[in-house]
């Protein structure tokens, strides 16, 4: 799929009332339905305009256009003859009807990759940057299995969770859709460089802002809404009750999406987050197959190509470890007293339990069992 090459007059108006201060996405919205495309509207007289958007509105469309204007116009343009970039606006066929709904639905989407991602079904996975192993286990499980059903994954290419599940799904060749708030053509944070130009290639990023634009905050609650409407449902895997996924998670109730949380250790500062999501009606998820049952999908195929989710214990002593260690962090004092086995010998035998993936340690001293098998 591609997006229709603009001219450089049509790219001009859309990015100037794109650009423009004090015209909101729902105003614009309205103006684009009522007139028809962005040159129309900045002909329009201020009385009509502000008919249908209110005088602020009007104003900000019949301002003048940024001194820069030429020189964006022809930055853009050129973006866009590069391979696999896309401007997408408002009126394109290749516009997301799910974003196309929300009351304010961006003007322009700038997209690197495949653009007909943004039009299959698709489920959101996100949660904690600062996750702990086992929330990165289980984000990089669960994108795994359902994008091996068929489901795109939808992200923000954050640190922890965010980054996990996009890996999940391209480890089985599944498709996943990376939302940020920069610039299309800014990867952040830039440690997940490589990921992104995987990403790029093999799925796709997606962003509002235009290029250029650095990491701000305030972009980050915005781009949270995109990523709930992309998707039918959004799956959070670890959250602290002060958290940007919650935002996501409410977003994404407001706009009729399913919200699925995955339930964690009652001592764990990011589980209270999910917890709370749960109290408030969002589905305990606890395996894929609970995602397949609420969006009525067949899970049958997905089972065989993700694999188990249970993890046969090692014989003789290293499963007495891992039977006292249960599915919440322990010390190895705890787990000494639980045992009986001194110390020194536990460690050694931890260690080889990390080794071969069936535990991960945590910082402060305490270790976690894994809950699939290693690879």
């Amino acid at each position: 799929m591609q997006a229709p090459r603009m001219t450089d007059a049509e790219l001009a108006a859309w990015l100037t009332l794109a650009g423009a201060r004090g015209l909101t996405h729902a105003a614009l919205r309205a103006l684009i339905d009522t007139f028809g495309t962005p040159q129309a509207i900045r002909v329009e007289p201020f009385q009509s305009l502000a008919a249908v958007a209110g005088e602020p509105a009007a104003r900000a469309v019949l301002a003048p256009p940024s001194a820069m204007l030429d020189e964006i116009v022809a930055s853009v343009a050129a973006w866009c003859r590069g391979a696999g970039n896309a401007l997408v606006s408002l009126r394109d066929a290749a516009y997301p009807a799910a974003l196309r709904a929300m009351h304010d639905p961006p003007p322009l989407l700038y997209v690197k990759g495949r653009l007909e991602l943004l039009l299959e079904p698709a489920v959101a996975i996100v949660g904690s940057r600062g996750a702990t192993p086992q929330g990165l286990e289980d984000a990089e499980y669960f994108a795994s299995a359902l994008a091996s059903a068929g489901l795109t994954i939808v992200s923000g290419l954050a640190l922890g969770i965010d980054g996990a599940a996009h890996r999940g799904a391209l480890d089985v060749h599944g498709d996943t859709v990376a939302v940020v708030g920069t610039g299309v053509d800014i990867v952040y944070p830039a440690r997940h460089g490589a990921l992104a130009s995987e990403i790029a290639e093999r799925g796709a990023i997606v962003s509002e802002w235009p290029l250029g634009t650095p990491a701000r905050r305030e972009h980050f609650p915005r781009r949270n809404r995109l990523i709930a409407g992309l998707a039918r449902g959004v799956l959070i895997v670890e959250a602290a009750l002060r958290s940007g996924s919650l935002i996501t998670a409410r977003l994404a109730n407001e706009m009729g999406r399913e919200v699925f949380a995955v339930p964690g250790s009652i001592h764990s500062p990011l589980s209270r987050g999910c917890h709370r999501l749960i109290k408030d009606g969002a589905k305990l998820t606890e395996t894929p197959e609970d995602v397949f049952e609420e969006l009525g999908i067949e899970p049958a195929a997905a089972q065989q190509r993700a694999g188990s989710r249970d993890t046969p214990p090692p014989d003789g002593r290293a499963a007495r470890v891992l039977d006292a260690l249960g599915h919440a962090p322990a010390t190895l004092e705890i787990l000494a007293a639980r045992t009986d086995i001194d110390s020194a010998t536990l460690q050694g035998m931890l260690l080889e339990l990390e080794l071969a993936g069936r535990l991960n340690a945590l910082p402060g001293g305490r270790f976690v069992r894994t809950v699939r098998p290693p690879r």
